[in-house]
């Protein structure tokens, strides 16, 4: 290969990868619009920011933790936290061509439960506009596994061994 077809196939390959590639700004909007969503309680709008394999890491040793894989899996989760009246007041948004992260208030008041209140950091994988990828860390790990323990019991050991 000589070097002006080396240079036409590397400019072809860049071309082709900055065409799937979102500018920051995008990424951001993706992110915004799932908390938008989350906020009020919009599984669809979840579903419309995120990819049918999206895969989400929740941090902790509560019935909730582990990785939720697919579309189906995540919006189960955004349900269950939902019904246990947990918020996200957005603080802070940063991204590049492929990544958002994003930092935030997570809270409940919940009258008669333990509630929870503290920092969280996601990053999100964005791929053609949708999350593809999506990983919690929390500031408190210890008051999350509170939190989720005392509004979530796993199933009674028959229904959690039965598939």
């Amino acid at each position: 290969m000589n070097k002006l077809t080396k240079t036409i196939a590397v400019a072809a390959t860049l071309c082709a990868k900055s065409a799937f590639a979102q500018s920051p700004e995008d990424n951001i909007k993706v992110v915004q619009d799932f908390f938008a969503a989350y906020g009020n309680n919009d599984l669809d709008g979840i579903a419309a920011v995120m990819d049918e394999n999206v895969r989400w890491h929740i941090p902790g040793r509560h019935p909730l933790s582990g990785t939720k894989n697919g579309r189906d899996e995540v919006l189960a989760l955004f349900a269950e936290l939902g019904s246990a009246g947990f918020k996200a007041d957005p603080i802070y948004f940063g991204a590049d061509e492929s990544y958002v992260v994003d930092i935030h208030r997570g809270w409940s008041n919940v009258e008669g439960k333990p509630n929870v209140d503290t920092t969280w950091a996601l990053v999100y994988r964005i791929e053609d506009g949708k999350i593809v990828e999506a990983t919690n860390l929390s500031a408190d790990q210890d008051a999350a596994n509170t939190f989720f323990w005392s509004n979530y019991d796993l199933k009674p050991i028959p229904e959690r061994l039965a598939n």
